[in-house]
């Protein structure tokens, strides 16, 4: 098998990742517990952290996959070792998501791991490959969404209800995001492989702009209106109301102040 050939410390889970999955259980129980002076700065921390996680995991399932399909030289490149610092583009990957979830709640995607595509044969592994990452986010959204549609909220602390909501929002909108076939984006790496040889090198140079597109598209009222609709559907589907996400996205702007409506819960 492809993983033989990559060495044990390649595959050692980082340091870096225990100390942020670390984070994410302590401040976990603050918000559980409501242990925390300032509840907002408990929920703040803890989803910033789960997001990191998601992250991590995004990259991770994008490299392990490549991995199993024929390029083992992501080992060496740290990618699976799940340690965010490892990643091409750190920025991309890691900082920009967490800024935009700050600035706007919105789950932007990262996604900076380099694979040797030259490495992998056959359409289907490539395709594999790039939908792997946001099949994560999906995961986790179902995960963090498991105790709504399970209705197995009795015991549920509500600020702790309100971060799982807002968090499943961030993945969500991740996985929506991914899976649109734009340039760069992983949804375009889904169905790149079957598109004819012109089309990709039309399309070649778009592709570092894509993520800016569709950034800026969501800036426009009606677009982001339309999208965020589509966010909610899924989400109802899911269990989880507009309002569970909204007082989550205030608490965890704490700064801002939490409207009277989310302590009514």
């Amino acid at each position: 098998m492809t993983t033989a050939t990559t060495r044990h410390s390649d595959r050692r889970m980082s340091p870096v990742f225990v100390g942020i999955l670390a984070v994410t259980a302590v401040t976990g129980w603050a918000t559980w517990s409501g242990f925390a002076e300032q509840p907002g700065v408990a929920v703040f921390l803890f989803v910033t952290a789960a997001w990191v996680v998601s992250l991590c995991l995004h990259e991770y399932a994008h490299a392990r996959t490549a991995l199993h399909s024929g390029d083992i030289t992501v080992g060496s490149k740290g990618y699976l070792t799940l340690n965010p610092l490892k990643y091409t583009h750190a920025l991309l990957s890691i900082v920009l998501p967490v800024l935009f979830v700050i600035m706007g709640g919105i789950g932007l995607p990262g996604g900076a791991v380099f694979i040797e595509r030259n490495r992998i044969r056959g359409r289907w592994r490539h395709s594999l490959i790039s939908a792997a990452g946001p099949l994560t986010n999906v995961l986790f959204a179902v995960v963090c969404t498991a105790p709504f549609w399970l209705h197995a909220l009795d015991g549920v602390p509500r600020d702790f209800r309100f971060a799982l909501a807002f968090l499943a929002l961030l993945q969500v909108t991740a996985a929506l995001l991914n899976f649109l076939p734009v340039p760069g984006l992983d949804g375009y790496g889904v169905i790149e492989p079957w598109l004819s040889y012109k089309v990709k090198r039309q399309v070649e140079p778009f592709a570092p702009f894509g993520l800016l597109f569709v950034f800026a598209l969501l800036w426009v009222p009606s677009v982001n209106s339309a999208f965020f609709d589509v966010i909610d559907s899924v989400l109802n589907t899911l269990g989880v109301d507009r309002s569970l996400t909204d007082c989550g996205y205030w608490l965890y702007r704490f700064w801002n102040g939490t409207p009277e409506v989310c302590t009514s819960f």
